[in-house]
C-alpha cells in the first residue's frame, strides 16, 4: 500500500487548518487518535525554523533538581535544575548528590575554552601541492577570517588546524559563536571563507564543506582533545564524615570503585569513565531547548578523583565537549524558555553560565550514583521509586 502524501499548506502550514489536516491524516492512515499530541499551549505561529509537518507535542515531564550550589565564574549562587525525563530515580538521584555537594560548600566550576568548528577538506593532485597550500593558507589566515566575518555578527574565526593525510589537507575551522551553538554560524561563515580561498588561491583545488573532522553529532577523541563548544569542569573536596553520613559509604570505598571503573573505562574503550553523563545532560537539554543530538559529543567526560591524605575525597568531571546555547535555535520556544529563566540563563550573556549549571550537575549525578552503586542501593532505588514496576 502507498500512503497519500502528508498535507501541507504552501500559503501557512502552520495554520490551525493545515495542523488538523495532518493530524486527520495520521489518524485515517493508521487508526490511532492523537488526543494528548495535539494539546499544547505554545503557539504554532513560532514553529517556524524549528519543525516542519508540525502535528503536536511530545509531552516529557520536568522535575526539579537541588538546589545545587555553584561557585563559579559565570554561574554563582543555588539553583533548582529543570530535568525533562521519563527515567523513574534520575531527578532525585540528581537531587541527592546536589544535596551533598552544598553541604560540602558547593561546587567549583570552569570554564577552560570555547569553540565551534566547520572542518572543510582540501584536494589536490599531489601531497606536495596540499603541503604547500597549507603554508599558503597559514599565510593568510587573517584574510581568510575577514571573509568570514561578512556573514555574521556575533562569530569569530580563532584559527584554522590543518592536519594533512594523502593529498588532502584537513582543516578545523575554530570559531567563537557568542550564546549560539553555532553549527549553522559557521557552516555559513566557512563557506565565504572557502570561496575566498578558492577565488586567491594561485593554484588548483577542491572542498568539501565538512569532511567529517568536525566530527558533527559524534563523539571523537579530536573534540575530546581540542574542544568542541564549551570545556567545562566541576569539582568539588567532599569531607569523609559528610560522605559516611549521607552516602553511606566510605571514601575509601568511592576511591576504590572509581579506580575499577577506570580499567573497565579503558578496556572498553568508551568516550568517558563516569557513571552516566549522558542522563543529567540531555535531561537538561530536553528541558532547555538544545540540540538533543548534540548529547553524542557533549557526554564525553573526563572524570577524576584523588583520596586526600586526612581522608576527604576531591572529585571533578572536565566535560571537553559541551555544545549549548541560550539563544536562536530551541531555546526561544514557551517551555523551553521558561526554563531558561528558571536558571537565569535565557538571552545574551547566559551561555556561559548555563555550561557551568550543566557541568556541576553532571558532579553531583556522578557522585550520587557512584555512591549508590558502592553502598549496594542502586537497585533498590530503582524499585522504591518505580522504574521497575510491572
Amino acid at each position: 500500500m502507498t500512503l497519500p502524501k502528508i498535507p501541507r499548506d504552501r500559503v501557512d502550514d502552520y495554520s490551525a487548518a493545515a495542523i488538523a489536516a495532518r493530524r486527520e491524516y495520521a489518524e485515517e492512515q493508521t487508526g490511532a487518535q492523537l488526543e494528548h499530541v495535539s494539546s499544547y499551549s505554545l503557539g504554532p505561529g513560532t514553529l517556524p525554523g524549528n519543525i516542519e509537518n508540525f502535528v503536536g507535542v511530545a509531552q516529557v515531564p520536568i522535575g526539579l533538581a537541588g538546589p545545587l550550589l555553584v561557585d563559579g565564574e559565570h554561574a554563582q549562587g543555588e539553583f533548582v535544575v529543570p530535568m525533562a525525563t521519563t527515567e523513574g530515580t534520575l531527578v532525585a538521584s540528581y537531587s541527592r548528590g546536589m544535596k551533598l555537594c552544598r553541604a560540602a560548600g558547593g561546587i567549583t566550576t570552569t570554564v577552560l575554552d570555547d569553540r565551534m568548528q566547520r572542518a572543510p577538506v582540501f584536494s589536490f593532485a599531489s601531497a606536495r601541492e596540499a603541503r604547500d597550500f597549507k603554508v599558503w593558507l597559514d599565510a593568510h589566515v587573517d584574510e581568510i577570517a575577514a571573509a568570514a566575518q561578512t556573514t555574521t555578527s556575533t562569530g569569530r574565526l580563532l584559527d584554522i588546524q590543518t592536519f594533512a593525510a594523502s593529498k588532502h589537507l584537513y582543516t578545523r575551522f575554530n570559531y567563537s559563536t557568542g550564546d549560539a551553538a553555532g553549527q549553522n554560524l559557521t557552516g555559513k561563515a566557512t563557506f565565504a571563507a572557502c570561496a575566498w580561498i578558492k577565488q586567491h588561491y594561485p593554484g588548483e583545488l577542491h572542498f568539501l564543506l565538512e569532511g567529517q573532522f568536525a566530527t558533527d553529532k559524534k563523539t571523537s577523541v579530536v573534540n575530546m582533545l581540542h574542544t568542541r563548544g564549551k570545556r567545562v569542569v566541576a569539582e568539588v573536596t567532599l569531607p569523609a564524615a559528610l560522605v559516611e553520613e549521607q552516602m553511606h559509604v566510605s571514601t575509601d570505598k568511592l576511591y576504590a570503585a572509581r579506580m575499577k571503573g577506570q580499567l573497565g573505562a579503558i578496556m572498553s574503550v568508551t568516550n568517558n569513565n563516569g557513571n552516566h553523563s549522558a542522563n543529567g545532560i540531555t535531561a537538561v537539554f530536553i528541558a532547555t531547548g538544545q540540540d538533543v543530538a548534540n548529547v553524542a559529543e557533549s557526554s564525553a567526560l573526563y572524570g577524576f578523583s584523588e583520596l586526600l591524605p586526612n581522608g576527604d575525597l576531591y572529585a571533578s568531571v572536565t566535560l571537553p565537549s559541551l555544545i549549548v546555547a541560550t539563544y536562536g535555535g530551541g531555546t526561544g520556544l514557551a517551555t523551553q524558555r521558561e526554563c531558561l529563566e528558571l536558571l537565569g540563563c535565557y538571552g545574551s550573556g547566559g551561555v556561559l553560565k548555563l555550561a557551568e549549571i550543566i557541568a556541576a550537575t553532571v558532579l553531583a549525578g556522578e557522585l550520587s550514583l557512584g555512591s549508590a552503586v558502592v553502598a549496594e542501593e542502586w537497585v533498590q532505588a530503582h524499585d522504591d521509586l518505580g522504574r521497575n514496576r510491572p
